[in-house]
């Protein structure tokens, strides 16, 4: 696919919207809005009030419409965290634009998982909408594609391809899903701070005894310490390095 091929899921929504081409859309009145602004004003939601503040009351609240006029863009919930989602991936697929031109496939994988991971790691609700329905995620699509094209220089077999991109997209969404999560309710309502907290977790590690727990003992420290981001790329090089271990066996 060209890059001028590319065209946000927003975009291609609308259109197969305004053509009564969408899932559920025959029939609908046209909105005094867009389908761009509805899926940006939810992105924005989900931002901030996570998916369960997601609610069409909300959203119409916040173009000041009515409910009933959303209906004639998407036709459920569902729909609506799909294409949001899918428009996240329009900003990953620009980060992404000079991939390719690297003489190391793998260093354009990283950039590629590195870009997909900071969209995602404060997002936890796309990890769950990302390539739900292809019909509604072309970005989803695209962002999947142009990983494995990269994939595709190195000397894999056709399965190999599969697993060492499904494997690298599993990495990004499971860790992003991870450290996406809200913290501690004892951090939240301001109790501890989080480096209390983080503190005292330590030490419950260190009670449980290093005969017991040899390993959780020994990395209580490290776990105090580390940086989120910097374990996750360190976790992204060791799968990398088994891709290009296999390509070069």
């Amino acid at each position: 696919m060209r890059r001028d091929e590319i065209v946000t899921g927003a975009s291609q929504g609308g259109a197969a919207a305004r053509r009564g081409g969408g899932r559920g859309t025959t029939g609908r009145r046209r909105a005094s809005h867009s389908l761009e602004a509805v899926i940006s004003e939810a992105v924005a939601i989900l931002d901030e009030s996570g998916e369960p503040g997601l609610t069409f009351r909300a959203l119409a609240a916040r173009l000041g419409t009515g409910v009933g006029s959303i209906y004639w863009y998407v036709s459920s919930k569902d729909e609506l965290l799909e294409r949001a989602a899918d428009s996240v991936l329009a900003g990953v697929l620009a980060q992404t634009a000079h991939v390719g031109t690297d003489p190391d496939p793998i260093a354009d994988v990283r950039a590629i998982a590195i870009a997909f991971y900071e969209a995602t790691v404060n997002r936890p609700w796309l990890g769950a909408y990302f390539l739900q329905d292809s019909g509604t995620q072309i970005n989803g699509l695209t962002l999947y594609d142009r990983m494995g094209r990269q994939v595709m220089r190195l000397d894999l077999t056709r399965r190999q391809q599969f697993d060492a991109v499904s494997a690298v997209m599993a990495f990004v969404v499971g860790v992003a899903a991870d450290r996406g999560q809200d913290p501690p309710q004892e951090v939240r309502d301001g109790r501890v701070s989080a480096d209390e907290f983080v503190a005292d977790f330590r030490a419950q590690i260190r009670e449980l005894g290093e005969q017991d727990f040899p390993f959780l003992f020994n990395i209580a420290d490290e776990f105090a310490a580390h940086d989120d981001a910097e374990q996750f790329r360190a976790g992204l090089d060791l799968l990398l390095a088994g891709i290009r271990q296999q390509a070069a066996g």
